[in-house]
């Protein structure tokens, strides 16, 4: 029986992904004029940590590298379904990693749980704080990446696409954020090994020729990035993605169904 190399070859690129060189990260005043969708902060709802470089730390056997998926996904379950209670009592290592394993276990294309139905994390005001100060526990309950490098759908990395589909992925983009989801998008330039990744949309800004969508980027978490869609090419472009020279890519969504 023949047996396609595609799949296998979006596992490989995927997994390498993550592997960008890393820049010195922003503190707790960064972006300041960071953009934000709907009932989202670039600021405060994303994660302190970032995705780290195994290329640049090959030492450290602890490195928390090629968790990019783990992150990028974490940010939209943290969003859709955790509520922050900085006045209530702070809990223990072990209490804090169960808190994030039940979030970890949603299904992020999920409709948002209205804030009485939500996990509360007690003791910090916002994502940012909690992750900066429970980092270890943030991590374990986020769970570990294998089956996010391995995810079937990660083999698209080596197709083509049409102008029609860039286009309806823009389209989905700009109606996802309007409701107030954030959107995961799997980003590739393939055949050249540069990017195979995936960034969070949060906010687009439309102009007549163009559509820009800003992204929180697990490799650079305290810097907003951009990619671009050519309304007349019907294509995306990495305006400024972590990284990654400028140039044409080809857009996925990502966790957005039970299938893709």
């Amino acid at each position: 029986m023949k047996v396609s190399l595609a799949p296998l070859c979006g596992v490989v690129f995927l997994a390498a992904a993550c592997v960008t060189v890393p820049l010195e990260p922003g503190d707790a005043s960064r972006a300041a004029s960071a953009p934000a969708t709907t009932g989202f902060s670039f600021v405060t709802d994303t994660f302190a940590f970032p995705n780290e470089i195994r290329a640049r730390n090959p030492d450290r056997p602890d490195l928390y590298a090629n968790y990019c998926f783990v992150l990028a996904r974490g940010v939209r379950q943290f969003f859709q379904f955790a509520r922050f209670d900085p006045l209530a009592r702070r809990l223990d290592h072990d209490g804090y990693a169960r808190l994030v394993r039940r979030l970890a276990a949603k299904a992020p294309w999920d409709p948002a749980l209205p804030p009485g139905e939500r996990i509360v994390i007690p003791g910090y005001a916002n994502l940012y704080r909690f992750s900066r100060a429970e980092e270890a526990a943030v991590k374990e309950g986020l769970g570990p990446r294998f089956w996010t490098l391995v995810h079937w759908t990660n083999w698209r990395v080596t197709l083509a696409v049409s102008d029609e589909h860039q286009e309806q992925v823009a389209s989905e983009i700009v109606t996802d954020l309007g409701r107030g989801r954030l959107v995961q998008l799997l980003v590739t330039n393939w055949p050249k090994p540069e990017l195979n990744h995936t960034v969070v949309a949060v906010e687009s800004r439309g102009t007549p020729g163009t559509l820009e969508v800003v992204v929180w980027d697990p490799n650079d978490p305290a810097n907003p990035g951009v990619i671009t869609f050519d309304r007349a090419r019907r294509r995306f472009w990495a305006s400024r993605v972590y990284d990654t020279e400028p140039g044409e890519i080809r857009v996925f969504r990502m966790y957005y169904s039970p299938w893709l």
